[in-house]
């Protein structure tokens, strides 16, 4: 039998099944992006790790995402309306070309709705004293995503599913050690999403990033991971003349090896206002926090739950919540 690399990593990590699980030394973080109704739109990319597949390695992944928003709000002549619960399932994958590049594609379905998680998000917010814009005088369970302003005017008040904006990407590893990595990915989101559903931007959006991944230098269990990114926003015609198309992204995150087999997670997300607005929906810049675990239930294979908050409020979803499965390490050929 030939033994290629990848195949003796993956005898050597079976073998570890009876004294438990290992993961690799720069482990993924959660997968989170911004659901908002105006910045879910545009293709800012989710965190990822910084090393690359080996040649012919492949990975996947299916994320299921419910993100509840209501957001309501009037600054002089505009007035913004987010009231409504999206749903999205994601399929990720990725394949090594060799010499530390790599391409990635993520394609998504999404339906946005009325939902029904209002009164759980307003017990939620009681428990904990948060802030909840005055959720519970509101209708529960509709949707009405809307704005009106000089320069843009849209609406949405009915139910939608449908396929998102497919993505696809080229990563490049640049640097690696024995605790650190550094690699660049360039990528386009592609305009397949229904623009007048509000499940896409209607244009290509192009981004460049820069990823680093790490292991502290200490007793500590920790793994860090974070980018830095522009994204150049093809024309939203529901923005009109008020969209923003110049856009920075950021996100940095941390893991804490708690057990072998669980892993606990937190990460904060940032990215630029989509909108030239005096609303905090549209034109202030956004960041998320997301807390979570991830289960490593058998080798190469990864279960993660984790939610979100808007730590800056009105700038992303009240709350999200996400479920995760992923595979890393499989062969498309024997080499």
């Amino acid at each position: 039998m030939k033994l290629t690399a990848v195949g003796l990593r993956y005898w050597a990590c079976a073998a570890l099944v009876a004294t438990g699980f290992t993961a690799p030394v720069f482990a993924d973080p959660l997968y989170a992006r911004n659901f908002a109704p105006v910045s879910g739109l545009f293709g800012v990319p989710a965190l990822r790790n910084a090393q690359t597949l080996d040649a012919g390695e492949y990975s996947g992944g299916l994320h299921g995402n419910v993100a509840n928003n209501y957001s309501v709000d009037i600054e002089g002549p505009e007035s913004v309306n987010f009231d409504g619960e999206t749903q999205r399932v994601a399929l990720r994958a990725a394949v090594g070309l060799g010499s530390g590049w790599e391409v990635e594609a993520e394609l998504p379905w999404m339906r946005h709705e009325g939902g029904e998680l209002d009164k759980t998000i307003e017990n939620w917010h009681d428990f904990w004293g948060l802030p909840d814009g005055n959720r519970d005088e509101a209708p529960r369970d509709q949707i009405d995503f809307s704005y009106a302003g000089p320069g843009a005017d849209f609406y949405m008040r009915d139910e939608v599913s449908g396929w998102g904006d497919l993505q696809l990407a080229l990563v490049r590893e640049i640097w690696q050690s024995d605790s650190a990595a550094i690699s660049a990915r360039a990528g386009v989101n592609f305009g397949t999403g229904d623009e007048d559903d509000m499940l896409g931007s209607g244009s290509e959006d192009y981004f460049l990033s820069v990823s680093f991944s790490g292991e502290q230098q200490s007793e500590l269990p920790i793994t860090w991971c974070g980018q830095l990114g522009y994204l150049r926003a093809g024309d939203a015609d529901i923005l009109g003349d008020i969209q923003e198309q110049d856009l920075w992204f950021a996100g940095l995150g941390l893991e804490w090896r708690a057990w072998q087999q669980v892993h606990l997670k937190m990460q904060v997300d940032s990215h630029a206002a989509p909108a030239d607005s005096r609303l905090e929906q549209m034109g202030d810049p956004a960041v998320q926090l997301t807390v979570g675990m991830s289960w490593l239930f058998a080798p190469q294979w990864e279960a993660e739950f984790s939610f979100s908050e808007d730590i800056a409020v009105d700038t992303a979803p009240d709350f999200v919540l996400q479920f995760g499965l992923r595979y890393r390490g499989g062969e498309l050929m024997a080499r």
